[in-house]
């Protein structure tokens, strides 16, 4: 049987991205799921979009196995090999499946992600599953279940979620801009910036246009944030390949951010409640 496999390639790379929150190990996965299909047999490939799906899953849940073990491994350490033209083509992903939703998933055990991945983004009925993940298909249903309910976080308060996210918005792409006005419309005059390191300084920036000016010197930084709701509140996160970098956690009041906190030391980060912003 002939399988033309430029035809399951976007969808193979879709699966592997959700799942990895990199490109580059995404296309490895689906590289090695291209070599593996000359090895099938025939009678294996009565469903090739199905039997694709399920060889990336697998490939994709031993690579999450073998981050897991190097977790505490700096990001920084890790090579890095996407060109740029890939580079661009990541933050076009990540943008097209939600900076903030690759956090929450990165945070998740590996077959959770997979059973959340492929049943709640793809449609794959648990019972294809299982076999996956060496569960029944009630268990798989279980840690999609877990999964889900941590990507979708707790909204009791949506109306406010909603004003938030408008701020946050509306910050972010002043920001972008470099519109120096933009964000102080969106800042209440007094407002309190600190901002702390993995040493433990702290430093505090008061008054909004004090922090505004300085802020738009980091534009180029708003690219890779998103909003995400922390700890309750709609603010943004900073996560390159999914791996949370930065969180800027914000305060309101009347409509305007009242107070922000910029954290990057990673025991801090690996505290903070995420979830994908309604």
């Amino acid at each position: 049987m002939v399988i033309d496999f430029e035809e399951h390639r976007g969808h193979l790379r879709g699966v592997a991205y959700r799942m990895l929150g990199s490109l580059a190990e995404a296309d490895d996965a689906v590289q090695e799921a291209w070599l593996r299909l000359d090895r099938a047999a025939p009678d294996e490939l009565a469903n090739p979009r199905g039997w694709l799906t399920t060889v990336v899953a697998r490939l994709c849940l031993d690579m999450l196995r073998t981050r897991a073990s190097r977790r505490e491994e700096p990001l920084a350490a890790r090579p890095d090999r996407a060109a740029a033209g890939d580079a661009e083509q990541e933050l076009v992903l990540a943008d097209d499946v939600g900076l903030a939703l690759l956090v929450v998933l990165d945070r998740l055990e590996p077959a959770e992600r997979l059973a959340f991945v492929l049943h709640d983004l793809f449609d794959v009925p648990f019972d294809e599953i299982a076999p996956i993940v060496a569960r029944s298909p009630e268990a798989a249903r279980q840690l999609a279940s877990r999964a889900r309910r941590r990507v979708r976080g707790a909204t009791p308060r949506d109306a406010e979620l909603a004003g938030q996210r408008h701020v946050v918005e509306s910050f972010i792409a002043a920001l972008r801009r470099g519109d120096v006005e933009g964000l102080i419309a969106v800042l209440a005059p007094e407002v309190v910036v600190r901002t702390g390191d993995d040493a433990g300084t702290v430093r505090e920036v008061r008054g909004a246009r004090t922090w505004a000016t300085g802020a738009v010197a980091y534009g180029q930084l708003a690219t890779r944030m998103a909003p995400a709701l922390i700890d309750g509140a709609i603010g943004l996160v900073m996560a390159p390949k999914g791996r949370l970098l930065r969180a800027l956690r914000f305060t309101f009041d009347g409509g305007r951010i009242a107070s922000a906190e910029v954290i990057a030391d990673r025991a801090r980060l690996d505290a903070l409640d995420i979830a994908t912003p309604p």
